[in-house]
C-alpha cells in the first residue's frame, strides 16, 4: 500500500542525502587539516583508462568533478524531463513563473558579487555565486519548514533545475579554457545519433550509455565540460504513466510464462514489465539513491576540504571573493526570486500566479541561499590558491546563513494567526486538477454530505485486495472528519480478477433498488467469495429482491454505468487500484491513515484559502 510517486521518491532521496553530504563536506575538513599534504597528494593521484593507442588521463579530483558529476547532472535532467512530461509543469503556464524567478535568483547574486569585488581581479569568479545546492536546500526546508506546502518542495526544485541549466551553460561558455571545434562537433554529432536512436525506437540502454560515454570523451576533449551531456541525455528521456493496455500486456505475459516457463518466454517478460515503465522512472530508481548518496558525497569529500584556522577566517571574512559569495547567496538569492516573482504576478495582472503563498516563496529564497556542489565545481575552474581557499570558505557559509535566515522566515510565519497564516503559506493558486471527469452527486455514488469542502475519490476493484486493506483506513476516515464525501468508482482489473467485473455490476444492481453502500461494503468484506451464488446470497442479506437483482445482473444493467467509470479512469491516467484523488489531485502515498489525513488537511486548508 506505499505506491509512492516518482517526485516523492526524489524529494525524500534528496532529503536524506543532505546529511551524508554534510557528513562528506565535514571529513574533507577534517582529512585537509589533519593531513593537508595527503589530501592533495590523494586528489591529484592519476587515473589512466586506456583502449589501445588511445586513452584518458585525469587526476582523482577530475574524474569526479567531470565523470561521476555528469551522472549526477544525467538524473537531474530526468527530473526535469518527469515534470515538464507528467508533474506541475506538464501544465506550461506553471513553468513561466518559477522560470523567471530561477532566472532572477542567478542574475541578482551575480550583480551582487561583482559590485563587492569590483576592482579586485576577482570578477572570474562570477559564475561561483548564482547556483542552488538541490540537496542542501531540500534538506533544509524539511528541518525548517515541515509545515510548508507541498508546492513549496515542488517550487524550490523548479527553481533549482534552472539553476542547473543556467549554470552549465555557463561553464560550457565562461569557463572552457580551450575550445576544439573538431572534437566539439564530434560531441554534437554523436549527440544527432542519439537523437535518431531513440526516434527509431531501440530501447536497449548500452546503446544510449556507449553514445553518451563517447559524446563525453569528445566533450573533455573539445574543452567544454562533458557534465553537458549528462543533463542532455536525461532531458531527451521521456516519462509517462502506465497505460492499463501495457499492464493487461504485461499480465498476459506472465500467464504464458506461468504457463510455460521457457527462457524465450522470460526475455518476453522482461521485455514487457520494462515497457510498461518509463525509461525515465526506471533510470530514476535506478541511479538517483547512487547520485544522492555516493557521488555528491564524493564530490564533497574532494572539493571542500580547505585548511582553516583563525587567522585564515580573519583574511577570508576581509577578502572581497568571500564576501561576494556569501552576500551574493544570503541577499542576492531571496531578493532576485522574490523581486522577480512580485514582478511578474504585477505585469501579467494576475495571469500568472504563484503556486504557493508570499510567505513560502520567501522561505524559498532563503533556502535557495545556499551554494554547494555547482558551485564549488565553479570556483575550481574559476580560481587558484588562495582565492580559491577564500571561495570555498564563502560557500561553505552560506549554510550557516541559509539556515538561520529560513528558521527565522518560517519562524515568522508559524506566530501568525491561523487565516494569516494560510494565506502566507498557499496564497491564491490553482490547484492543479488530475481527475479528468469531476464528481456529479446526482450520478456518482456518495458517501458523506453531499456538498463537502473535500472530497475523496477512490478508483477501486473489489477483487484487489488492497482495495479490501483499505477499505477500513477509508472509514476512520469520514469518522475523524465531519467535512469529508467519499466517491467509489469501479476499475475492475479484468485481466488479474475474474470476479471484478461481475462484483461491479452486482454493486450497480444493488443501486437501483437504493442498496449500493450496502452491497459495496459485503463485496469488499469477503473479496474471496464472488462468484454468481454468492452474490445472490449477498442480495437477500442486504435485503433486496432477488428476483429483480438477478434480472438485472443477467442483463448487465449496471454494465454501462462501470464502463463509464473505466472510461474517466483512463482519461485520468488511472492504471491500477485503488487510486485516490483529493479535491481532484491525485494522491500519491501509503494509503494509511496518516497519509490520506495529511492530504485532506491540505486540501481543507486550499479550500478554506479558496473561500
Amino acid at each position: 500500500m506505499d505506491t509512492r510517486s516518482p517526485l516523492r521518491d526524489f524529494l525524500r532521496t534528496e532529503t536524506g542525502s543532505a546529511a551524508v553530504l554534510m557528513t562528506a563536506a565535514l571529513a574533507a575538513l577534517v582529512w585537509a587539516n589533519v593531513a593537508p599534504a595527503g589530501y592533495e597528494s590523494f586528489w591529484h593521484t592519476h587515473l589512466s583508462v586506456r583502449l589501445g593507442a588511445h586513452g584518458i588521463s585525469l587526476g582523482l579530483r577530475e574524474w569526479v568533478n567531470s565523470g561521476l558529476m555528469a551522472l549526477f547532472f544525467f538524473v537531474v535532467g530526468l527530473e526535469a524531463r518527469r515534470e515538464f512530461d507528467m508533474g506541475e509543469l506538464r501544465d506550461r503556464k506553471r513553468l513561466a513563473l518559477p522560470l523567471v524567478a530561477g532566472v532572477s535568483g542567478m542574475i541578482v547574486p551575480v550583480v551582487i558579487y561583482l559590485a563587492v569585488t569590483a576592482g579586485h581581479g576577482s570578477a572570474q569568479g562570477w559564475g561561483a555565486a548564482m547556483s542552488t545546492d538541490t540537496a542542501i536546500a531540500l534538506g533544509m526546508l524539511a528541518v525548517v519548514g515541515r509545515r510548508m506546502p507541498a508546492g513549496l518542495r515542488v517550487f524550490i526544485l523548479t527553481i533549482t533545475v534552472v539553476d542547473d541549466f543556467v549554470a552549465l551553460a555557463v561553464i560550457a561558455v565562461a569557463y572552457s579554457t580551450r575550445l576544439d571545434v573538431t572534437a566539439l562537433l564530434m560531441a554534437v554529432g554523436v549527440f544527432v545519433v542519439v537523437l535518431l536512436v531513440r526516434r527509431a525506437g531501440v530501447h536497449r540502454g548500452v546503446v544510449y550509455a556507449l553514445l553518451a560515454v563517447v559524446a563525453w570523451a569528445a566533450l573533455l576533449e573539445s574543452g567544454v565540460d562533458p557534465v553537458v551531456i549528462g543533463l542532455a541525455m536525461g532531458l531527451v528521456t521521456y516519462a509517462y504513466p502506465a497505460s492499463r493496455s501495457d499492464l493487461e500486456r504485461a499480465s498476459g505475459l506472465f500467464r504464458k510464462f506461468r504457463e510455460q516457463p521457457t527462457p524465450e518466454l522470460e526475455r518476453s517478460l522482461r521485455a514487457g514489465l520494462a515497457s510498461a515503465v518509463s525509461p525515465n522512472e526506471r533510470l530514476q530508481r535506478m541511479y538517483h539513491p547512487w547520485t544522492s548518496y555516493v557521488v555528491v558525497p564524493l564530490f564533497a569529500l574532494a572539493n571542500a576540504g580547505i585548511p582553516i584556522g583563525g587567522e585564515q577566517l580573519v583574511r577570508a571574512f576581509t577578502s572581497p571573493v568571500t564576501l561576494g559569495i556569501l552576500l551574493a547567496y544570503v541577499l542576492g538569492k531571496p531578493i532576485g526570486i522574490l523581486g522577480a516573482s512580485a514582478l511578474a504576478t504585477a505585469l501579467s495582472r494576475g495571469r500568472l500566479r504563484l503556486p504557493v503563498g508570499w510567505g513560502s516563496v520567501t522561505a524559498a529564497g532563503t533556502l535557495a541561499g545556499v551554494g554547494f556542489t555547482v558551485s564549488l565545481l565553479i570556483a575550481t575552474l574559476a580560481f587558484r590558491g588562495t582565492d580559491l581557499e577564500y571561495a570555498k570558505i564563502g560557500i561553505l557559509s552560506t549554510l550557516i546563513c541559509s539556515f538561520l535566515t529560513s528558521r527565522l522566515v518560517t519562524g515568522v510565519i508559524g506566530a501568525l494567526p491561523r487565516p494569516a497564516r494560510l494565506r502566507a503559506l498557499l496564497g491564491k493558486a490553482e490547484t492543479l486538477v488530475d481527475l479528468a471527469v469531476p464528481v456529479d452527486p446526482d450520478r456518482d455514488h456518495v458517501r458523506g454530505p453531499r456538498h463537502a469542502p473535500v472530497t475523496v475519490v477512490e478508483y477501486g476493484d473489489y477483487e484487489c485486495p488492497y482495495c479490501g486493506l483499505a477499505e477500513p483506513i477509508v472509514r476512520e476516515l469520514l469518522q475523524d472528519f465531519g467535512d469529508v464525501r467519499y466517491v467509489w468508482r469501479h476499475l475492475p482489473l479484468t485481466d488479474v480478477h475474474v470476479h471484478a467485473q461481475l462484483a461491479a455490476e452486482a454493486a450497480e444492481a444493488a443501486a437501483r433498488q437504493g442498496r449500493f453502500w450496502e452491497m459495496h461494503d459485503l463485496l469488499l468484506g469477503h473479496q474471496g467469495a464472488l462468484d454468481l451464488d454468492d452474490l445472490r446470497d449477498y442480495a437477500v442479506q442486504t435485503g433486496l429482491d432477488p428476483t429483480r437483482f438477478e434480472k438485472d445482473l443477467d442483463a448487465h444493467a449496471g454494465a454501462p454505468w462501470v464502463a463509464e467509470d473505466v472510461d474517466s479512469a483512463d482519461l485520468s491516467t488511472v492504471a491500477g487500484t485503488p487510486t485516490f484523488f483529493v479535491n481532484g489531485r491525485r494522491h500519491y502515498g501509503a494509503y494509511d491513515i496518516d497519509s490520506l489525513s495529511a492530504a485532506v488537511r491540505a486540501a481543507r486548508a486550499r479550500a478554506a484559502v479558496a473561500s
